[in-house]
């Protein structure tokens, strides 16, 4: 991995595993926190629609912000989860309805492909743009995304994460599922075998075949409006930039929704192994395990909702 993704900000310290570079806080514990946190049964909602997953996740924003008076922070998530959520934010938005909470709200992307243009349309900001559109955006508090064009990547990410500290906790941090091999899954890009521990906030790693192609099916079976060149771009992208375990374990609330199976019949697989394993108490089994299959680190947190389609359970449990 090349030394110009070293941070620059002194409290936040760099560790490789492999090929794989994270970020974490400096004087981190990793053997101590995991063995810490309980693991929890994972719960789960079966609705009707893409819509009512959607409202589901735009009744937790208003339910967040009804909790307090200050701002909220929450962590979009990218691809087919969260975009009947995008389209009701963004449908609200050209209304005065929900002006009051959109003038709260410190928005953040939590994982993109790199290097890549800002504007190529497989980007998650574009997508963001496309769905959310422009009244959104000038309603709320701030929004900050991951810094593909950066001429290093890793000093562009931290000052991403220097901007995120700032505006910590996450109140809501929505997640999906991304289906391996083996019924593996990832979490933001949390790829399995790479290394990810519960001290790390970010990560740089390099893309995965498997990981690129989900990503272009995924935004292909959304509806984005692409041409050859943004395609060509995309699959040369090197690395991902992922926010990781400590941002996921430390939110308030995760919100997790799984509604696209029948485009990524994959995660019918990824979805039952993450319901279904057992996860140990011994730390190096506990690490393994959640280094092989990284959508258990959900399962160390105590306060998620699970929202999936019917479709997630056809033929697989």
């Amino acid at each position: 991995m090349s030394s110009t993704f070293a941070p620059e900000i002194i409290r936040i310290e760099s560790r490789l595993a492999g090929e794989n570079l994270w970020l974490r806080r400096a004087g981190v514990n990793d053997q101590v926190e995991p063995a810490a946190l309980s693991s929890h049964r994972r719960n789960y909602e079966v609705l009707d629609s893409e819509a009512d997953a959607g409202r589901a996740m735009l009744d937790e924003i208003k339910i967040a912000a009804g909790a307090t008076e200050g701002d909220l922070t929450i962590v979009l998530l990218g691809g087919r989860g969260a975009q009947a959520l995008h389209r009701l934010l963004g449908e609200k938005a050209k209304t005065n309805e929900l002006d009051h909470l959109l003038s709260r709200l410190n928005v953040f992307t939590q994982d993109a492909l790199a290097p890549m243009r800002r504007d190529n349309a497989f980007s998650f900001v574009r997508d963001f743009e496309r769905l959310l559109d422009k009244a959104f955006f000038k309603k709320i508090k701030s929004f900050t995304s991951m810094q593909t064009e950066a001429a290093d990547l890793g000093s562009g990410l931290t000052r991403y994460l220097d901007k995120l500290e700032s505006r910590s906790p996450i109140d809501i941090f929505f997640l999906g599922l991304g289906p391996e091999a083996n019924a593996a899954s990832h979490l933001a890009y949390i790829k399995p075998d790479s290394g990810a521990t519960a001290g790390d906030i970010a990560g740089i790693v390099p893309i995965s075949p498997s990981i690129l192609e989900h990503h272009i099916t995924k935004f292909k079976a959304g509806g984005v409006k692409f041409n050859e060149v943004d395609e060509a771009e995309c699959r040369k992208a090197t690395h991902i930039l992922t926010l990781g375990p400590a941002a996921i374990l430390n939110a308030r609330r995760i919100v997790q929704s799984i509604v696209d199976a029948d485009t990524s019949p994959a995660k019918r697989a990824s979805f039952q192994r993450l319901i279904e394993t057992e996860i140990s108490r011994d730390y190096e089994t506990r690490a393994r395990q959640l280094d092989e299959n990284p959508g258990l680190w959900i399962r160390l947190h105590d306060n998620v909702r699970s929202l999936i389609l019917p479709n997630v359970l056809t033929a697989s449990i």
